[in-house]
């Protein structure tokens, strides 16, 4: 009980809240005694995942934010909301993220824009503002989602890839930059999740947890937010993922090109 007890008094902001992982962790940290301001671009889902949580923790705070983090104001505009409203966060999670499994030259300039602004400017600009607020205040926690896949550079998953090992050596080199100030930046490296984010439907998504393929959004959360508040600079979830983040990258080029030959060639026929 104690362990769940150690957000009283603290506010969380998570992006990307209204489903799947944000979600989980917005109904985690709220297990936890956190009041939470829970941010999306999907009003309706915002909306009813907010009020739910406040009939469900009504000791606690629970604000729907409704914000697209592509615009270009997005950092300013959820301070200024948080000091609106007298908040003051102590845990970010950037969360909120995109899936494309497509080949760039095959991606629209706006499609690959969404992923620049989303995993790049987007974090980097949260990261930077709410760790400023934080420093100042002489602590805080930051937790940045990245992917196991920042590690594996395969067809298909470019952008992907690419934008979240950006996150990832964002948060590792940030971590250091404000380990003096209090202010603890972690990256999560997941291997699959059973979300929507990749498409899978409900029984596929199913039987790959039973398999050990995919985690489910809950003990993924669970193991992040209890090495979060360790202060760890980095998690990965899973034996198998860390073996796999290990020998995947080192794989020859014609296994890796496989993917691109049985599913990314099939996909435009």
């Amino acid at each position: 009980m104690a362990q769940k007890c150690n957000c009283i008094g603290k506010t969380a902001l998570v992006t990307g809240a209204s489903s799947g992982i944000g979600l989980e962790f917005s109904r985690q940290l709220a297990e936890r005694g956190a009041s939470v301001v829970l941010v999306s671009n999907q009003e309706a889902e915002l909306n009813r995942v907010c009020a739910e949580l406040a009939q469900g923790y009504p000791d606690q705070k629970f604000y729907a934010c409704y914000k697209d983090l592509c615009e270009q104001d997005c950092a300013d505009f959820l301070m200024d909301y948080c000091r609106t409203k007298g908040i003051d966060v102590n845990i970010l999670v950037n969360n909120a993220g995109v899936f494309a499994f497509k080949e760039v030259v095959d991606m629209s300039p706006e499609h690959l824009n969404l992923f620049v602004d989303l995993h790049m400017r987007a974090v980097t600009q949260l990261c930077r503002t709410f760790a400023e607020d934080m420093k100042k205040r002489g602590g805080g926690y930051i937790l940045n989602m990245s992917s196991m896949s920042c590690w594996m550079p395969m067809p298909g998953i470019a952008m992907y890839s690419a934008t979240k090992s950006y996150i990832q050596v964002l948060s590792r080199a940030m971590n250091l930059e404000l380990r003096d100030s209090g202010v603890c930046v972690m990256v999560a490296c997941p291997g699959g999740i059973a979300t929507d984010l990749f498409g899978l439907p409900k029984n596929l998504q199913n039987f790959a947890v039973k398999i050990g393929v995919l985690a489910t959004p809950q003990k993924f959360v669970r193991g992040a937010l209890k090495r979060l508040f360790k202060r760890k600079s980095q998690y990965v979830n899973g034996l198998l993922n860390k073996m796999a983040s290990a020998i995947v990258p080192k794989l020859p080029v014609c296994v890796k090109m496989q993917v691109k030959y049985r599913l990314l060639d099939k996909m435009k026929r």
